[in-house]
């Protein structure tokens, strides 16, 4: 597993889920899927990462004080941050809320969006996922609105496995979960090969930083030091330290610091873990000292956080019950 794999992984998504959207004519719309939105569906999470792949026609998307990006049929469109945004097919359109079109179907699913205003057809698959643990170093290093043009045989599976994904969600949302992750990788995959110099992504593309990042990404439980790191890296410490500054905005040990918060947060999710064992393996030598590195991260200490999330998943197991709920209400 490379460096970006890890990192890919380390995001934990959660939920999931994809909405066909069928249109006749001109619309625009502004489209943020929101907390209570996914109420219905799974837990709220942290963050939320939104999308549209374009299965038919062509549609403009646009975020405040930016150009618009054309969104042709085969393109897939992301916003990492899940910020609101315009979706339209003719500027000058005054803008109405997605989620008035959102219900039944031809299909009579109630993941459905159905804006039927005459002329020609527009389809989206619009989707979203969950990011349980709030804040992550990949969603901010990745631009606010992330188009990407997939080949013919991308277009293929993406188009067939959202199609099956919007199908599938009332009875199975881990499938659905694991199509929409798959689709997010490979679309960061693709946007790094291209991410301009200077970004967090690019930094895996430099030979020194790489070396320094799959050293704490792999041995975040060992008691990693700038030495150690400047030694794995093939440079001084000084030269370590500038580089991690110029590329990622922070020296190496904070970001060594962040990363092992990440993963513990992540540990703390999986049922045998006590908050012992996961002091253990994230590097620290005492219970209380992870406790207050935790808190200070998070914002509550790891109980508290894991129990919260607890709470969230048993308020999953609720959400999909009101979906079939509604589902055979629309049936």
């Amino acid at each position: 597993m490379d460096v970006l794999d890890g990192i890919l992984s380390s995001l934990k998504l959660n939920g999931g889920v994809v909405f066909d959207a069928r249109s006749t004519g001109d619309w625009c719309v502004v489209s943020q899927f929101k907390p209570e939105h996914c109420a219905p569906f799974f837990a709220i999470p942290g963050e939320i990462i939104s999308y549209h792949f374009v299965r038919k026609g062509r549609v403009f998307a646009q975020l405040p004080g930016q150009a618009a990006a054309e969104v042709s049929e085969g393109s897939l469109i992301l916003f990492p941050r899940n910020e609101a945004h315009l979706l339209f097919t003719a500027p000058g359109l005054e803008p109405t809320d997605m989620a008035e079109y959102v219900g039944p179907g031809a299909n009579g699913a109630v993941n459905s969006i159905v804006m039927d205003f005459g002329g020609d057809p527009t389809q989206l698959y619009c989707g979203w996922l969950g990011v349980p643990t709030g804040a992550h170093p990949l969603l901010a290093a990745l631009p606010s609105m992330l188009l990407v043009s997939c080949d013919t045989f991308a277009v293929d599976w993406i188009a067939s496995s959202l199609s099956i994904a919007a199908r599938e969600w009332r009875n199975s949302p881990a499938t659905v979960a694991k199509i929409s992750e798959l689709l997010f990788a490979q679309a960061v995959k693709r946007y790094e090969q291209d991410a301009p110099d200077g970004s967090w992504l690019a930094a895996l593309r430099d030979p020194i930083m790489a070396k320094a990042l799959a050293a704490i990404h792999m041995h975040y439980g060992q008691d990693l030091s700038l030495d150690a790191l400047a030694k794995e890296a093939g440079v001084s410490r000084t030269i370590l330290g500038e580089r991690f500054i110029a590329m990622l905005g922070e020296p190496p040990m904070r970001y060594c610091a962040r990363w092992r918060m990440q993963v513990a947060a992540n540990h703390l999710l999986e049922d045998e873990n006590t908050t012992a064992i996961v002091a253990h393996r994230v590097g620290f030598g005492s219970e209380a000292a992870f406790s207050r590195a935790f808190k200070r991260h998070f914002g509550e200490p790891p109980a508290a956080w894991r129990r919260r999330m607890e709470e969230d998943a048993r308020s999953l197991a609720q959400g999909e019950h009101k979906v079939r709920e509604l589902d055979h209400h629309f049936r």
